[in-house]
């Protein structure tokens, strides 16, 4: 699977995605994280993209479910990775329609990205 789902510590999910991202798989790693929101509450989420290769093509990509139903349960979003991903990364994650802060962070900034989380 392109994307998969870690606990790095406290309320601190990392998803790490690579090759093309498909709706489907993208579906069960939000079904992972309703699970962990059931269990601790509100979430702030590190997105690391390795070796990313962009989105299939699928109409239902404008489906926003999951955000209507579970974006007051995410505090934060970093996201790391090629700088060529920029814009379609936060606009992939509705930075702009989120209550929570979304930021984008280069491949090298890591450590940044999760200083920036735990702050």
């Amino acid at each position: 699977m392109p994307i998969s789902m870690q606990h790095e510590r406290d309320n601190i999910y990392r998803f790490e995605v690579s090759g093309v991202l498909k709706k489907s798989d993208l579906e069960q790693a939000e079904a992972l994280l309703v699970a962990e929101m059931g269990r601790i509450g509100s979430t702030r989420l590190l997105f690391v993209l390795k070796e990313f290769e962009g989105w299939e093509t699928n109409p239902k990509w404008g489906d926003l479910t999951f955000y209507v139903k579970h974006g007051d349960s995410i505090e934060k979003i970093a996201i790391v990775g090629d700088e060529r991903w920029r814009g379609g990364a936060l606009m992939f994650a509705s930075a702009d329609l989120r209550r929570a802060p979304v930021e984008f962070f280069a491949e090298s900034a890591l450590p940044e990205a999760r200083a920036w989380l735990s702050a």
